[in-house]
């Protein structure tokens, strides 16, 4: 196995992270804007004051789970789209979903609410984990 640059994992991660990134903002900005906003009870005139500070730390996120996810998919041994695709899917089985539907039980949040978020985060862990396998 050939050795890869610190410089090129660094570039995989950002990729993905931005990646992960633009797909939230069409989820949550664009494609479910309305019902995301109306079930998680925010008034729908209701406007971000600040937007910089969320979009950063949003996208911080993306960098930590893109970063973690490259070690899965390098552990994994995952060298296609499509393997890398499964270890996001598996991980988000185990880590994502589980936790999200608990505390979406616990804070009798709507089910409408729970699948937009939870197939925002199934979509983010593929797409990264497939292209963190693709491109390492």
């Amino acid at each position: 196995m050939e050795a890869i640059s610190i410089h090129h994992i660094v570039g995989l991660i950002l990729v993905s992270a931005i990646i992960q990134w633009l797909i939230g903002f069409l989820w949550y900005d664009v494609f479910f804007k309305k019902s995301w906003k109306k079930l998680a009870g925010i008034p729908e005139d209701q406007k971000m004051k600040d937007r910089i500070f969320p979009m950063i730390t949003t996208f911080i996120a993306c960098l930590l789970l893109s970063f973690v996810l490259v070690h899965v998919v390098a552990l994994a041994g995952a060298r296609l789209f499509t393997s890398g695709a499964k270890i996001g899917v598996i991980c988000w089985v185990g880590f994502i979903a589980p936790p999200l539907f608990a505390q979406h039980i616990f804070e009798r949040r709507r089910a409408n609410l729970f699948a937009i978020n939870v197939a925002y985060w199934l979509i983010i862990m593929a797409v990264g984990g497939g292209i963190l396998a693709a491109f390492r």
